[in-house]
């Protein structure tokens, strides 16, 4: 018989044995535990036609039309899973624990394997990561300008020994109008809060966890209420670097961009840049003057920064005045300057 297991146990083991998520191509799409594969019992269209006959006819009828069309495909099922498995030992979950789950579960069970099934399912371990973010542990956020280089600094702190949840890399987006560029497509917004929540369970809630500063948004995936929260409530450790040093470091991040493909994400932020400065940015793209077209858009974006820092009730910020944008050297100097405020 199948061993039920509680999320923070189910994924622990999933560390070492492969998960399979039963459920259609479009909810594995739309949201799954990382590391998990697929072995869809229904596809989309299938998954449809059972939910139509349930809701029209009777549980019995939409059981019945289940068994039609999954019979034939038992002993795909199994030939996939031989595939995956680790020493015929697999764990199997669904959207609520319930009968597609159940039913993969004797499938393998059946064929010889050792399952483990999620209890509750994948809604339970929505629930579960959810709250972990809400549990105590001591954020720190690092903030800074526009072309500070935070995420940088936050990487050179990680091989420093620091802990950090890196919310861009996550996100694959750099957060500001030209935050897309270069990157590859963003999660979903339920798999971006699922590969935090994969690293923020492995991090050790009695030392610092560092962040980026960042707005609820990040490009098209938001962060969850619980840890937008938690940032908003811990101190920020604030980086000054000077704005000659922050204007070539976006040169070189984004002058190899196409001009056209930069003049779009400039119109983006038009009414907030006013007429005259688009004007002037795009004469100077033409002109491959890209240092003061990042001198314009950073006086948009400083202003921006400054006032939501403003608006910030309640948060303690520390000022970091810093000389030069050397990642390095800067994650060393906050690291010493974070614990100089702990003595």
């Amino acid at each position: 018989m199948a061993k039920v297991l509680q999320p923070e146990e189910f994924l622990e083991l999933g560390k070492s044995l492969p998960m399979i998520d039963v459920r259609t191509p479009a909810e594995f799409e739309e949201g799954r535990i990382p590391g998990a594969l697929n072995i869809p019992i229904f596809t989309n269209e299938e998954r449809a036609l059972v939910g139509t006959k349930y809701k029209r006819a009777s549980k019995d009828s939409a059981v019945l039309l289940g068994l039609e069309l999954v019979g034939p495909k038992l002993a795909m099922f199994v030939k996939m899973a031989k595939k995956f498995a680790l020493q015929k030992e697999i764990m199997v979950y669904c959207w609520r624990g319930g009968m597609r789950s159940g039913s993969m579960a004797w499938l393998f069970e059946t064929a010889g394997f050792k399952v483990h099934l999620l209890k509750g399912g994948y809604k339970a371990y929505r629930g579960f990561i959810r709250k972990q973010f809400a549990e105590k542990s001591e954020l720190v956020v690092l903030g800074g300008m526009t072309g500070s280089g935070k995420t940088e600094v936050l990487h050179e702190m990680k091989k420093q020994g620091a802990q950090i949840l890196d919310l861009e890399g996550v996100a694959h987006h750099k957060g500001s109008v030209f935050g897309a560029l270069g990157q590859t497509d963003q999660p979903t917004n339920e798999n971006f809060e699922n590969l935090l929540a994969k690293t923020w369970l492995d991090l050790d809630p009695n030392k610092p966890i560092w962040v980026e500063d960042e707005s609820k948004s990040i490009g098209s995936v938001w962060i969850n209420d619980a840890l937008f929260h938690r940032m908003r409530q811990s101190d920020v450790i604030k980086m000054h670097i000077p704005k000659p040093e922050r204007i070539n470091r976006l040169v070189n991040e984004y002058a190899c961009f196409n001009p056209e493909v930069l003049a779009h994400m400039i119109s983006k932020i038009e009414k907030r840049l006013g007429g005259l400065n688009v004007k002037l940015a795009f004469e100077c793209l033409n002109k491959g003057d890209y240092a003061t077209v990042a001198d314009i858009t950073l006086n948009y974006y400083d202003k921006a920064y400054r006032f939501g820092l403003q608006k910030r009730e309640g948060q303690t910020i520390h000022h970091l005045h810093l000389e030069k944008d050397n990642p390095a050297e800067n994650a060393q100097k906050v690291i010493e300057f974070y614990k100089s405020l702990k003595k």
